[in-house]
């Protein structure tokens, strides 16, 4: 079994940081992708920003909306996903979602969701 936990959000006031965090842990065997989704109230999820594990192809993706502003990296020990916010805007508001696609030490995939955390940007 896979867990992934999250950590980070809160409120902050327009042009500041923040930075997101989610760990993947358990019987993983293999990690293909990790990222963050978000969802604004009335609003469908969108893709924030995503990467791909250097073994299917290392590409790292990013919503037009935030590129310039966010960057997503990962851990050294690589079971870590992190978003660090810069520049946030009102319209940044929304509750930020990890996703991971795993493979598990039984060889089933399974496509996770983090709890989310809320992030809100206003004066």
């Amino acid at each position: 079994q896979v867990q992934l936990v999250e950590s980070g959000g809160g409120l902050v006031q327009p042009g500041e940081a923040l930075r997101l965090s989610c760990t993947a842990s358990g019987s993983i065997y293999y990690i293909y992708h990790m990222g963050w989704h978000r969802q604004a109230p009335g609003r469908q999820r969108e893709l924030v920003a995503t990467m791909l594990s250097s073994g299917t192809g290392g590409t790292t993706k990013y919503s037009n909306s935030v590129k310039g502003r966010f960057t997503i990296s990962r851990s050294s020990g690589q079971n870590s996903v992190y978003l660090q916010m810069e520049n946030l805007k009102p319209e940044d508001t929304a509750t930020y979602c990890c996703n991971v696609g795993v493979l598990d030490e039984g060889n089933t995939y399974f496509d996770l969701w983090g709890q989310g955390t809320l992030v809100t940007v206003s004066s």
